[in-house]
């Protein structure tokens, strides 16, 4: 993407475009879909570390600080085609709003109270905000070749055309007049408790059913509800059944994540919060099971889950005024109250596979029974290259 001279040399961006993988139904066999992040960007601490930026380094402090070294290159769609042993990468199209101009990498407005986080260039000035900011981490497939797209800042979902053209926003009730000027239309049509996401945590993952009546999203963390110490606490991940139309909510359920010392190759590393734990994909199954990639940093732990009607949580959980919420109850709380939780079978765990790299953030299931996973190179600023990794569960595990 650009070479840019620091004080150590030459920073070296490379495209990034497997943050979330889809396939789309009659597209040919080997044909898949990736969607990148807003950009390259970077922690000033490691900016200050690795490139020698020490006049950035006074910002290390500010909490969700990160450096944007090409504020104006925006998210981009990838086309790719899997070949034999090779990934071929056909196409790539940047995301686009309605007038043709590229979308922002910057966040929308933050509603009071919500966290979101300070952006800034390569000279430390402050980049602010934009109504047609995303952060894209999520992609699923129509068969009418748009696409959904979940991104983290609103949180928010966008129908983008097979142009790369954004058709639509759909944010949190609540929400639209933190969009005012936006050039995509927005439609307030997500749940309210959306925006009590965890800042940089918002949704990470989506899937379609099979059937193509269902859109499943799941946010990366624990919702920081009613506050910080709810999400910090929190073993408790929420996946949205949602229209795929509309985006009305459909059902909810309750995804327990695992106990932080079963990720090993971080363990092996120092102490993992619950808070270091994350969904990051989706996949669908033919029987309506759903693949979930959970991770912390190196570890990737894969399950299976199967969102039938009688494991949906109780309606009162939506409501952002419940009390306690969903985060605050956790699995403890929620076994002993009978309320009903998602059950996990493991499919894959990368603590056996130490060759498989850390920060994997994309998978697909195959043609024939296996997965394809990718990992997120964060467009190259700390050394790391996109690869992909085709690994075999016993068949029963997916059959």
């Amino acid at each position: 993407m650009a070479e840019l001279t620091v004080a150590t040399g030459t920073m070296v961006l490379t495209r990034s475009l497997t943050s979330g993988l889809t396939q789309r139904a009659g597209d040919p066999p080997g044909l898949f879909w990736g969607v990148g992040d807003r950009g390259p960007n970077i922690k000033p601490s490691k900016a200050a570390r690795r490139y020698g930026m020490q006049d950035l380094a006074r910002l290390a402090d500010l909490e969700g600080a990160k450096i944007l070294p090409l504020p104006a290159a925006g998210p981009h769609l990838a086309r790719f085609r899997l070949a034999g042993d090779r990934i071929e990468l056909e196409e790539f199209l940047p995301l686009r709003t309605p007038g043709g101009a590229l979308l922002s990498a910057l966040p929308p407005r933050a509603p009071p109270g919500m966290e979101t986080e300070p952006l800034f260039d390569l000279g430390g000035t402050p980049l602010g905000t934009s109504p047609d900011g995303a952060d894209p981490e999520g992609l699923a497939a129509l068969p009418d070749g748009r696409f959904w797209v979940a991104e983290e800042y609103g949180p928010s979902l966008l129908l983008v055309g097979p142009d790369g053209v954004v058709q639509r926003r759909l944010v949190p009730q609540g929400t639209a007049e933190l969009y005012a000027g936006a050039t995509i239309p927005v439609e307030a049509g997500l749940p309210a408790l959306a925006a009590r996401r965890k800042l940089n945590r918002g949704f990470e993952a989506l899937t379609l059913s099979p059937g193509g009546e269902t859109l499943f999203a799941a946010f990366q963390s624990p919702l920081a509800h009613p506050d910080r110490a709810a999400h910090e606490a929190g073993d408790l991940v929420r996946i949205w059944a949602l229209d795929p139309s509309t985006g009305a909510l459909q059902a909810e359920f309750a995804y327990p994540l695992d106990h932080p010392d079963s990720f090993a190759r971080d363990r092996a590393h120092g102490k993992v919060e619950r808070s270091d734990l994350k969904v990051s994909e989706l996949a669908s199954l033919p029987d309506g099971s759903l693949l979930v990639l959970e991770r912390a940093t190196l570890s990737t732990h894969i399950h299976r889950i199967l969102p039938k009607a009688q494991l949906a949580l109780p309606s009162q959980f939506i409501d952002p005024d419940r009390r306690p919420t969903l985060e605050q109850v956790g699995v403890a709380g929620a076994e002993a109250a009978g309320i009903p939780l998602l059950g996990k079978q493991s499919v894959f765990s990368t603590d056996d596979h130490p060759d498989i790299p850390g920060d994997l953030e994309g998978m697909l299931v195959l043609d024939d029974g296996g997965l394809l996973l990718a990992n997120d190179s964060d467009y190259g600023i700390e050394g790391a290259e996109t690869q992909f990794w085709r690994v075999s569960p016993p068949s029963s595990q997916l059959s």
